[in-house]
C-alpha cells in the first residue's frame, strides 16, 4: 500500500485537481514556517475535440472555450473544390499542439494524421502520395519550424513532413526498424530519439536521419528495456522514457547516460499497469499516462507521486484508455483519450 501522505497531499474537486507544494524546495509545505512562497498547482479541464454539443449545453463550468463546438453543416460545394471533410476521430494515440486551436492528431484507427483547427477535423492528405494509410502510427514530434515526424510500428518507419507543403518523407529509408513507437527531438543536442519497442532499444539520429547509436537492450536492470513504448524530452535535454512491461520510468542525461529509475508493478497509486504516454510541465513535475488505470499520474523530479487525475468514464475528466500525452509552453495538456474517440484539454494553473 503506498504510504498515507500521499492520500494527505490528493485534493480531489469537481473539475479541479489541486495540490500544495512548496516551491522552493519541492517538501510539502504544511505550517509555512519557512515563510518561502507556496505554490498551488490546479489542474483543471479545458475542453476536448471533437466537442459534444448536447454536453456543452449542459456543461457550465467550462474554464475556457478554446475549441468552438464543432460545425456539422455540410457544404458539398466547398469540400468538393478545397477538398475539405469533416471527420470523426477512432483511435487517436498521440496529440501534438501548434496552438490549443491548432492540433495535428495521430488517428491510429483511421490510420491518418488529423488536423484540426479552431474545432474543425480534416485529413491531412500529403502531395506526393495522397491516399496513403498508416497501418499501426504511433507516436509524433516537432521538429524545429513546426515540422512532424511520426512513427508507424507496422511499417518500421519515421515519416516527415512539413505542414504546409506537405510532401511526404521517410526519415532513413535504407534503416529498418523494429516495432518503432515513442519518438522525441533534443532541441540541446538536435538529435532525434526513437523507441524500438520490438528491439527494446532507442536509437538516436541526427536531423538528417543518419543513425548515431543504440541506447539499451533487453532486460530488467538499469538501462535495460521490456517492450518501452513512448519517450520525453524536456528543454534541458533530459530524457523519459516509459518502460511499459517493466511497469517503470526510467530518467536519462542528454548522452544516454541512465539519471533514475521509479515505479513498479501494482494497483496502488504510484504504481504502474500500463504506462504510456509521458511528458514534463514547465515545473519539471512529470505527468504518465497508463492505459489500464484510465488516469495521469503526476509525479516530481524524484519520482515521488504528487497527484492522480481521471478514471475510467466518458464524461469530462474521465478516460478510456489513454495513450498519448503532450504538455505545451503554457502548460495546457492535451490527452489522447483513445477509446472515448477524443482529444481532452486541461490547464495547468499555478497561484500563490
Amino acid at each position: 500500500m503506498p504510504n498515507p501522505k500521499f492520500f494527505s497531499r490528493l485534493i480531489l474537486l469537481t473539475g479541479i485537481i489541486t495540490l500544495q507544494i512548496n516551491y522552493t524546495t519541492g517538501q510539502e509545505s504544511s505550517t509555512g514556517s519557512n515563510n518561502q512562497p507556496e505554490k498551488v498547482y490546479s489542474i483543471k479541464w479545458v475542453s476536448q475535440f471533437p466537442r459534444e454539443s448536447e454536453k456543452d449545453k449542459e456543461n457550465n463550468n467550462l474554464v475556457s472555450n478554446l475549441f468552438p463546438k464543432q460545425t456539422v453543416k455540410k457544404n458539398w460545394l466547398s469540400n468538393l473544390i478545397f477538398g475539405r471533410k469533416q471527420f470523426a476521430l477512432i483511435r487517436p494515440v498521440t496529440v501534438l499542439a501548434i496552438s490549443p486551436d491548432s492540433l495535428w492528431i495521430c488517428d491510429q484507427g483511421n490510420g491518418k494524421i488529423i488536423k484540426a483547427f479552431n474545432g474543425v477535423g480534416e485529413i491531412t492528405r500529403f502531395k506526393n502520395d495522397k491516399n496513403i494509410r498508416f497501418p499501426s502510427i504511433v507516436g509524433s514530434c516537432f521538429l524545429p519550424g513546426h515540422e512532424i515526424l511520426f512513427t508507424d510500428s507496422k511499417l518500421n518507419k519515421v515519416f516527415r513532413f512539413t505542414p504546409g507543403n506537405n510532401i511526404l518523407q521517410v526519415l532513413n529509408d535504407t534503416l529498418t526498424l523494429d516495432k518503432p513507437t515513442g519518438i522525441a527531438y533534443s532541441i540541446v543536442n538536435k538529435e532525434i530519439w526513437v523507441v524500438e519497442t520490438g528491439a527494446h532499444r532507442i536509437s538516436v539520429f541526427n536531423e538528417k536521419g543518419e543513425l548515431i547509436k543504440y541506447i539499451g537492450h533487453r532486460g530488467k536492470g538499469p538501462g535495460e528495456f521490456n517492450f518501452p513504448t513512448f519517450i520525453w524530452i524536456d528543454k534541458l535535454g533530459i530524457i523519459y522514457v516509459c518502460d511499459t512491461l517493466n511497469f517503470r520510468i526510467q530518467v536519462f542525461d542528454k548522452t544516454g547516460e541512465l539519471l533514475s529509475v521509479f515505479g513498479e508493478a501494482g494497483d496502488a497509486l504510484g504504481d504502474f499497469a500500463r504506462p504510456k504516454g509521458i511528458a514534463t510541465d514547465s515545473y519539471g513535475n512529470i505527468y504518465i499516462a497508463d492505459a489500464l488505470f484510465h488516469n495521469i499520474q503526476v509525479f516530481d523530479k524524484t519520482g515521488r507521486l504528487l497527484s492522480v487525475f481521471g478514471s475510467h468514464g466518458r464524461d469530462n475528466e474521465e478516460f478510456w484508455m489513454p495513450v498519448g500525452l503532450y504538455i505545451d509552453n503554457n502548460d495546457f495538456i492535451y490527452v489522447a483519450d483513445s477509446y472515448n474517440s477524443r482529444v481532452q484539454v486541461f490547464q495547468l494553473v499555478v497561484t500563490e
